[in-house]
C-alpha cells in the first residue's frame, strides 16, 4: 500500500474547451474535497500561468450547487491556456517557480486537464518533481474534442462534439435540398491530423440527411479526384453535400486552406481556417454551380445544448478516478477508457492507467481500413464504434428556458 502522502492539490484546465471538460473538474473537484489526504483543493486560473502567477482558487469555498452546476456548463470555467514548458533540461526556470508555489501552498497533488500538449506540461511537471525530491502525485485528466489522444478509447469531449456535428450535418443537407436550383455545399470541420471529428458528420448519412463525400486528412488530398467526386454527384442528384476536416493537406504536407505555417498556436500550430471557401472556389470553377461554404469553427466545440449524456458522465468519471488514484499512490499517468461489453452485448466504459511519457505528443488518427477504398467516405466500422459514444440527453437545467451555467464566486487562495 502506498504512504499515505498529506497536502493541498491543484486542479488545472488547459487547451482547446470543450461541452465536458467542466464535468471533469466538477469529478475532480468533488473527489478531491472527499479525500481525507487532501487539506484544500485549488482550482488554477488558467492552467499553468495561473501556477506561475500564484493565482489559485479555493474551490472549498465554492457553493456545491454551482459546483454541480459545472457538470452541464461548457468552455473551461476556471479559465485555460496555451502555455508550452520549455524543456527542463534546458530552461528550468519556469519548473523551479512551479515549485516554489507548490511549497509555499504545500501542493502535493496535481491534476492537469486537456489534450496531447497538456500531457506533455503534465509529464514534465511530474518528472521534474520527482528529480527535486519534492513529494508530489501528478495525474493527467483526458480532454479533446479531436480524439487524438494515445492509448485511450476515446476521449471526453469528442462525442459533444461528434453530436454537435452529426447533428448540424442533417440540418444542412436538409436546407440544402429545399431549392429547384441545385447547389454544392461544404463543410468545415476541425481536425488538424486526425479525421475523428469530419468522419463524425458521416452519422447523419447513417440517419438518412448527411454529407455525400467525407474527405480526412489521414490520406494525402487529390484536388482531381475531389472534383471528379463532386461533379459526378452533382449531375447525379441536383446537389452534393460535402464534409472535410481542416487539416486536409496535398501529398507535399502543405494544406489545401489559405492559412499560414507562421499563423500559430503557442505550440507551434498552423491556425488553419478558410478550407470551405477554397474548395468551393475550385468546385464553381469546375462546375459552375452554386455553392455554399460553412465553417463550423467554435460552435463545434462547446454546443453543449447537444451535449452526450454518455459523455458527460464518462468525463466526471475521468477526473474522479485521476484523483482517487492519485491519493492511492499513482504518478506520472493518464486516465484513459477502454471499451467492453456487458453480457447483453451493450458498451461498458472501463479506466485504465497509461504513463505520461507514453501519451505526450502522441496522436490517434483514424485507422485507414476506416476509410473506404475511394477516399471520400467512412466505413461502417467507423459508425460503430462513435454510435455508443453519443447516447444520452443530460438534464440540463434552465433559467427562464436559458441554460443555468455555474456561477463561481473563485475566491482567490
Amino acid at each position: 500500500m502506498a504512504e499515505k502522502l498529506v497536502g493541498a492539490c491543484i486542479i488545472g484546465q488547459s487547451g482547446g474547451p470543450t461541452s465536458v471538460i467542466n464535468a471533469s473538474a466538477y469529478g475532480a473537484i468533488t473527489a478531491a474535497l472527499e479525500a481525507e489526504e487532501i487539506t484544500q483543493v485549488l482550482g488554477a486560473d488558467h492552467g499553468i500561468t495561473g501556477v506561475l502567477g500564484d493565482k489559485l482558487y479555493d474551490m472549498g469555498k465554492e457553493d456545491p450547487q454551482e459546483l454541480a452546476y459545472l457538470k452541464n456548463t461548457p468552455s473551461s470555467e476556471l479559465g485555460s491556456c496555451r502555455y508550452k514548458l520549455a524543456d527542463p533540461e534546458k530552461d528550468d526556470t519556469d519548473y523551479k517557480r512551479i515549485l516554489e508555489v507548490f511549497k509555499k501552498h504545500n501542493v502535493r497533488y496535481f491534476f492537469y486537464n486537456g489534450g496531447n500538449d497538456s500531457m506533455d506540461t503534465c509529464d514534465k511537471i511530474s518528472r521534474f518533481m520527482s528529480k527535486s525530491g519534492w513529494a508530489c502525485r501528478v495525474m493527467g485528466i483526458p480532454k479533446t474534442i479531436d480524439n487524438d489522444l494515445w492509448g485511450t478509447d476515446h476521449c471526453p469531449g469528442f462525442a459533444s462534439a461528434a453530436k454537435y456535428i452529426a447533428t448540424s450535418a442533417m440540418e444542412v443537407s436538409k436546407d440544402g435540398r429545399v431549392y429547384p436550383t441545385g447547389q454544392v455545399t461544404i463543410m468545415e470541420i476541425m481536425g488538424r491530423h486526425a479525421g475523428w471529428l469530419a468522419a463524425s458528420a458521416a452519422l447523419a448519412t447513417h440517419f438518412g440527411a448527411g454529407p455525400d463525400l467525407v474527405y480526412l486528412p489521414e490520406l494525402d488530398f487529390d484536388k482531381e479526384a475531389f472534383l471528379d467526386d463532386v461533379e459526378r454527384i452533382y449531375k447525379e442528384k441536383g446537389t452534393c453535400f460535402v464534409a472535410v476536416s481542416e487539416g486536409l493537406h496535398y501529398a507535399d504536407g502543405t494544406f489545401v486552406s489559405e492559412a499560414k505555417t507562421s499563423a500559430t498556436d503557442g505550440f507551434g500550430h498552423a491556425q488553419l481556417g478558410g478550407l470551405a471557401s477554397r474548395l468551393c472556389e475550385m468546385v464553381k470553377e469546375r462546375t459552375g454551380a452554386k455553392v455554399r461554404p460553412i465553417e463550423l469553427s467554435l460552435l463545434q466545440r462547446c454546443g453543449a445544448h447537444l451535449a452526450s449524456k454518455t459523455d458527460v458522465e464518462e468525463a466526471e468519471l475521468a477526473g474522479r478516478v485521476a484523483v482517487q488514484s492519485a491519493v492511492a499512490g499513482e504518478t506520472g499517468k493518464m486516465v484513459a477508457f477502454e471499451r467492453a461489453a456487458d453480457e447483453k452485448g451493450n458498451y461498458v466504459c472501463k479506466t485504465v492507467l497509461l504513463p505520461l511519457t507514453s501519451v505526450a505528443n502522441a496522436e490517434k488518427k483514424v485507422p485507414l481500413e476506416w476509410i473506404t477504398p475511394e477516399h471520400n467516405f467512412v466505413t461502417k466500422d467507423f459508425i460503430d464504434y462513435v454510435l455508443p459514444l453519443i447516447q444520452g440527453q443530460p438534464e440540463r437545467p434552465t433559467e427562464c428556458s436559458m441554460p443555468r451555467y455555474a456561477k463561481l464566486k473563485k475566491v482567490q487562495a
